[in-house]
Parts: C-alpha cells; structure tokens; sequence
C-alpha cells in the first residue's frame, strides 16, 4: 500500500552488483549519460592542453587568462586548512547558486552538512577563487577525493565573471589531479560544456519503478529504443570532442568499449 501512494521509486548511482537484484523486483534500467575525465599519465597541465587541437587548446588558455586579468588566484585548499570558517564560506556559496534556480535547484545539502564535514577534511578539496588570501574567496567549490578519483562539486561565487565557473570547477580540479596522479574526475552530471574540455561522456544507468501499472507499461515500451539512441549520442559526441587527428583515440575507443556501455549493450540486446 505504502509504494502504491508514491509515484515512482527511483535510484540513482546504483552499484552494479545491486543492479540484478532491483531488477528482479520489477525496476526498469535508464540510461543518460555523464561526463568524466581520465588522467592516462598527463605529466603537467600542459600535457593535458596538447591533447586538444589548436582552436580549444586556445579557448582554454584565454579562460584561464580572463580569471587572472580579473585579479583572483584558485588555490586548493586540503586537510587542516580547511577551517569551520571557510565550510560555512562554502555554504553560503552552495545555497546562493541553488537558490538562483529556484525549485529546480536541487539543494540536496544542508547547513549542518557543511557543519559536520570538518570531520571529513582529509577527502575533501576546496577550490578557492581569490584576490590574495585563499581564506577569504569570492568564489569556491567542493570535491571529495579518494586518492586515486577526484569527485564534484557543488560550487558557488559572489562574482558574476565569465569563465571563473570553468577555473574553479574544472581546470584547477584537472591540475590538482595531475599533480597528486589523480586517475579521473568526475564532476557531476549535465552540462555539455564538460565535453569540449576533455569529459567523455559515459553511460550511467538509473533504476525506475513505477505504482501505476499503465504508466509503467508507457514507459517500459519507450525505454529500450531511447537508451539505444543515448548509447548512440554517447559515441556520436565522443566522436566530436576537440582532439588533435590521433590524440586519444584509443582512450575514446576504450571509452565506448568500457564494461559499463559494453553492459548496457547487452542489457539492450537482452531486452529486444
């Protein structure tokens, strides 16, 4: 009775071995797709950059130009330096960007969060956008790290400046990677502009089950054919990232050959 009042049951991120036993309880796979970052060995920022063709490796400098014409400095900030200080900083920062997008703004963290993860320094990184003193940003985001994966981030800036979204959220997270042999970075989910800097899109399956049974059958009739077609844009926009002709693509062709797409490959043939 309780699952007949909601509308839907859905999981998000789920962990491959628990995938069989959802399904056997009648929930449908969904697959969207996310952009990460692999690190084959780049041994500096620069050896990143020369993977791309000359017209981004281009963009890519001029962003970065435009945050420092602008005056700031993004410096990572990790383990003791990380203060209760610039936590609350940081969720100041996390609620004014979600509250720009209203009730969409997905605002999943709360006040006592950023609290309690004092306890939690030596996994996170703060990325601080600053004009001299990383303790007092205009600007900042939050990614939790492992060691060998770099995962984010909530972000937020006090500044209206183009291109500082993309320093402090991607190109002084990539640089940070590189230097601590980091070996991916994933930064969250949407935003095509991740493509065009080096995130290949990958396959992520989500697990639905839905109360109403002719709601269900609807949407258990138009889920295989629009995962074929996500599989499908996956490799038609991989195709199209601003590589040099040669530059990373075996990393692409390894991409679409990862178990994950190879898996849901094989969901999608099992399913026709």
């Amino acid at each position: 009775m309780l699952f007949r009042s909601l509308l839907s049951c859905n999981f998000l991120y789920v962990d491959p071995r628990w995938r069989p036993l959802a399904e056997a309880a009648g929930c449908s796979a969904w697959i969207n797709q996310q952009g990460c970052w692999t690190n084959p060995g780049f041994g500096d920022f620069e050896a990143y950059l020369a993977g791309f063709n000359a017209n981004q490796r281009r963009n890519v400098r001029r962003e970065r130009a435009a945050v420092a014409a602008a005056g700031l400095t993004v410096t990572p900030v990790v383990g003791e330096a990380i203060t209760p200080a610039l936590l609350e900083r940081m969720h100041h920062f996390y609620a004014q960007h979600c509250a720009r997008w209203g009730p969409w703004g997905s605002k999943y963290l709360t006040q006592s969060f950023f609290q309690a993860a004092i306890e939690l320094r030596p996994d996170l990184v703060l990325f601080s956008a600053h004009a001299g003193d990383p303790g007092d940003p205009v600007a900042m985001s939050l990614c939790v790290q492992d060691g060998q994966g770099l995962w984010g981030r909530y972000w937020g800036s006090d500044v209206d400046l183009e291109n500082l979204h993309f320093e402090v959220c991607y190109y002084a997270p990539i640089a940070w990677a590189i230097e601590r042999g980091i070996h991916r970075f994933d930064p969250g989910a949407g935003g095509s502009h991740k493509r065009r800097r080096g995130f290949l899109a990958e396959p992520r399956v989500s697990l639905h089950r839905w109360s109403d049974p002719r709601f269900a059958a609807i949407l258990r009739r138009w889920l295989p054919e629009a995962n074929e077609a996500q599989l499908e844009e996956i490799e038609a926009v991989n195709a199209e990232l601003p590589f040099r002709g040669g530059v990373r693509s075996e990393e692409h062709t390894s991409e679409l050959q990862s178990p994950c797409n190879l898996v849901c490959r094989l969901l999608l043939e099992k399913k026709k």
